[in-house]
């Protein structure tokens, strides 16, 4: 008999196709803001909570009050473009989810978007109803990589961490799960994981598809 599991997903990259806008907004607010990014710059940022983000943008132009000003812009840039195109799935999200919760699995996720924003992605991409929790890093002290999230996820949903699955796209979002003590399957976005993340992954695996075989 099928064992169930808690799969704890991330969000954005993970089932929502929003990484690349981060990547590209973030880039784009920054020079907007007089702070030029690199591409590999942007790519750091992907999943990365509060306090880490506001000291990473400060490590790179010098500038404490430089990351509130181009994360405000860099929502805006985002907002203006999810309005004006809806909020992309990424490819199976609602077969497997809705498959993966009819075989009696407990579903939720942990995100470093706040909770408002959250429960709208998810309630116009017909996504909410197969969570029984949503986590944001607004709920802790520390989002990722720090583990807190993760940590928080768990006892909310009853299940100690070795005993949970963490399903991530970006190394922020590994680190966080892994630190945690979860099991992780990465479905890499945008960068394959480096030789580092690599160990700390249970499975890695192409696409949201390959999920249902992993727990089939």
């Amino acid at each position: 008999m099928e064992k169930k599991q808690t799969i704890i997903f991330d969000m954005d990259g993970t089932i929502l196709d929003t990484e690349k806008y981060y990547r590209k907004y973030w880039k784009m607010a920054a020079e907007d803001c007089g702070y030029p990014m690199t591409d590999e710059q942007a790519l750091s940022m992907r999943s990365m909570g509060r306090p880490f983000a506001a000291q990473q943008i400060e490590r790179y132009f010098g500038d404490a009050e430089a990351y509130t000003r181009i994360r405000n812009r860099r929502i805006e840039l985002m907002n203006l473009r999810l309005q004006a195109e809806g909020i992309p799935v990424k490819a199976g999200a609602k077969e497997v989810l809705k498959e993966l919760k009819q075989r009696g699995h407990c579903l939720a996720i942990a995100t470093a978007t706040d909770l408002e924003r959250t429960k709208a992605y998810l309630q116009e991409t017909g996504l909410l109803e197969y969570f029984e929790h949503l986590i944001c890093a607004t709920m802790v002290e520390q989002g990722k990589p720090a583990p807190d999230i993760y940590l928080y996820a768990c006892r909310e949903l009853g299940v100690e961490p070795p005993d949970a699955y963490a399903v991530e796209d970006s190394p922020n979002g590994v680190l966080s799960a892994y630190r945690a003590g979860c099991k992780v399957i990465m479905i890499p976005d945008q960068t394959q994981p480096d030789d580092e993340v690599e160990k700390m992954l249970t499975w890695k695996v192409d696409s949201l598809m390959g999920l249902l075989e992993y727990f089939g």
